[in-house]
C-alpha cells in the first residue's frame, strides 16, 4: 500500500500546535527552574564547590573573630557555671533521674533532656560535682530512658513526664497514645550519646539499651532526609512530614551522623538556601516558606550556638553563624537595645516563642509556636548572649555579657531574658538556658564539646 504524505497538512498542524508545545515547554522549564532554585545549587548563588571536599561552600566573609578556649576558668565563670548548676539542683527528680524543663513543672522533652545531659556532663568537667554524684545521677537516667514507653513502639514521644516516666501531652496530661516523635529532639540528643560515648564509655552498654530500642529507620526514610511526625487532636491522626529548616535540620544531621547513620541530605546547607538582605548582609535562609512546606523557616540564634559550641563550626555554619551575628549587631546599633535573638521559654502565656531575625518572609519579628504573632515578647535572650560571648571576640560581645549580669537568681538560676518592650526581666527558668551556660562554660575551658577530650577531676 502506498503511503501518501501530504506536506501541506503537518505544515496546518504545526503552526496551530506550535504555540502550545512551546507554551509547555516552557511551563516545563519554569517548573525545573523552581525546582532549580529551590534546591539551589549554582556558583553565583553565593556558594562555589570545594576542590578537595567536593562540597558547595557558601563563600566566606573573611576573617571571624572566634575567641579561642581559655583552658581555665575565672572565679567569674565559675560563678556563672553554679547559677547555671543551682537551676539543676532544683529541678532533678530522684526517682527517674530527669530533670524538669520548666522550674518546678515536672515534664521534658527530649530536647531538654539533651540539655540536661551536656548540663550533667558539664558540671562534672567543670568541678562542680564529684564523681560519685556524676555516676549516680547519669547511670539513673540512663536506665529511666532504656524503659520509657516509645511512641507506637518505634520513638522517643516528644514529651515525658519527669515523676513518672508516662508519656504525656504539651499539658503534661497523660497520654496512652503519645503525641509524635521529633527528629530534630531525637537528632540533638544523639550528639548527647556521641559525647557520652566518647567520653565517658563506662557508660556504653546503658547508652546502648536506651537507643537499640529506636527505630532510626522511621526517621531517615529512604532518602537520607530527617522526618518528624505531627498529631492532630481533632481528627487523631498522626501525619509523617520532613522536619527542620536550614540551621535545625543540619544542626540535628550531625548528631545522626557521627553516630553511623546517612542523614547526608539533610546535612548540605546549600540544598534550600536562599539569602535575604538586611542591613546589607546576605543572611541565609530557608527556601521552603511555611505556605507550601509544615514549620517556620526561622533564622535566629540557637541552632548556630549551639552548633559552635557542641561541635565547632565547620564552613558552612562557620559563615552562617557568622551573618547571623553580625546583623544582631547591626540592629544593636539602630536600636540601642542589646540584641540577641532565639527561641525561649517566656513566663506567660503563649510560654514559648521564637524571636527571629526573619521568618516566612518578615524581618525582626517574634511568633509563638503556633505561628501567632507575639511581638510584645521580643526579647534579650541571656542563653544566646552568653554563648556569642563565648564563641566571639569582639567589643560587642562583650556589651552582651554586661547586658545580662543581673539576670540571674543565684538560689534559682539564669532567667531566659529582657523584654525590649519595657525592660522586664523575662523571669522564665529553664533547663535550655541554663544548659546552654554550662555548655559555654566548659567550651571556654577545653572547646567544642564533642571534638576534644576533656580534663576532668576523676
Amino acid at each position: 500500500m502506498k503511503i501518501v504524505i501530504d506536506l501541506s497538512k503537518i505544515g496546518r498542524f504545526l503552526k496551530k500546535s506550535i504555540k502550545p508545545v512551546i507554551m509547555i515547554l516552557a511551563l516545563y522549564a519554569g517548573a525545573n527552574a523552581v525546582l532549580f532554585i529551590e534546591k539551589a545549587r549554582p556558583s553565583d548563588f553565593g556558594f562555589y564547590k570545594d576542590i578537595f571536599s567536593k562540597e558547595l561552600v557558601i563563600k566566606p566573609s573573611g576573617s571571624y573573630p572566634v575567641r579561642k578556649p581559655a583552658g581555665k576558668l575565672t572565679e567569674q565563670d565559675l560563678k556563672d557555671a553554679r547559677i547555671a548548676w543551682k537551676y539543676f539542683e532544683n529541678n532533678y527528680q530522684p526517682a527517674t533521674g530527669l530533670f524538669n524543663s520548666v522550674d518546678k513543672y515536672p515534664a521534658t522533652t527530649f530536647w531538654d533532656i539533651s540539655s540536661s545531659f551536656h548540663a550533667l556532663m558539664s558540671a562534672y568537667e567543670i568541678g562542680l560535682i564529684d564523681k560519685k554524684e556524676f555516676e549516680e545521677k547519669m547511670s539513673k537516667a540512663l536506665h529511666s530512658l532504656s524503659h520509657i514507653d516509645l511512641y507506637q513502639g518505634d520513638l522517643p514521644n516528644k514529651v515525658y513526664s519527669t515523676l513518672s516516666l508516662d508519656m504525656v501531652d504539651y499539658s503534661n496530661h497523660k497520654t496512652s497514645e503519645g503525641v509524635g516523635w521529633s527528629a530534630m529532639d531525637v537528632g540533638r540528643f544523639l550528639g548527647v550519646a556521641e559525647r557520652i560515648y566518647k567520653f565517658y564509655p563506662k557508660f556504653t552498654v546503658n547508652l546502648d539499651s536506651v537507643l537499640s530500642r529506636w527505630n532510626i529507620a522511621k526517621i531517615l526514610g529512604k532518602d537520607a532526609t530527617l522526618h518528624g511526625i505531627g498529631f492532630s487532636f481533632k481528627d487523631k491522626h498522626a501525619k509523617i512530614v520532613q522536619e527542620g529548616k536550614l540551621g535545625y535540620e543540619e544542626y540535628a544531621a550531625k548528631g545522626y551522623m557521627v553516630n553511623g547513620y546517612d542523614a547526608s541530605e539533610s546535612y548540605r546547607y546549600t540544598d534550600f538556601l536562599k539569602f535575604i538582605d538586611i542591613y546589607g548582609i546576605s543572611i541565609g535562609a530557608d527556601t521552603r516558606e511555611v505556605k507550601y512546606h509544615p514549620a517556620y523557616n526561622y533564622v535566629l540564634s540557637e541552632p548556630y550556638i549551639l552548633d559552635g559550641l557542641e561541635y565547632g563550626w565547620d564552613l558552612n555554619s562557620r559563615e552562617l553563624a557568622y551573618r547571623v551575628f553580625k546583623v544582631q549587631k547591626i540592629r544593636s546599633t539602630i536600636t540601642g537595645k542589646p540584641v540577641a535573638v532565639s527561641e525561649d521559654h517566656v513566663d506567660r502565656a503563649p510560654y514559648f516563642v521564637y524571636n527571629a531575625i526573619y521568618v516566612n518572609g518578615k524581618k525582626w519579628v517574634c511568633l509563638a509556636e503556633n505561628g501567632d504573632p507575639a511581638d510584645e515578647f521580643k526579647s534579650l535572650s541571656t542563653k544566646a548572649a552568653y554563648a556569642w560571648w563565648t564563641l566571639y571576640d569582639d567589643p560587642y560581645t562583650e556589651k552582651l555579657r554586661k547586658a545580662i549580669e543581673n539576670l540571674a537568681d543565684e538560689n534559682k538560676g539564669w532567667y531566659a531574658g529582657r523584654y525590649d518592650e519595657n525592660g522586664a526581666i523575662n523571669k522564665a527558668l529553664t533547663a535550655n538556658t541554663n544548659g546552654v551556660i554550662l555548655e559555654a562554660i566548659t567550651y571556654k575551658l577545653h572547646g567544642p564539646l564533642l571534638k576534644i577530650k576533656p580534663q576532668t577531676n576523676k
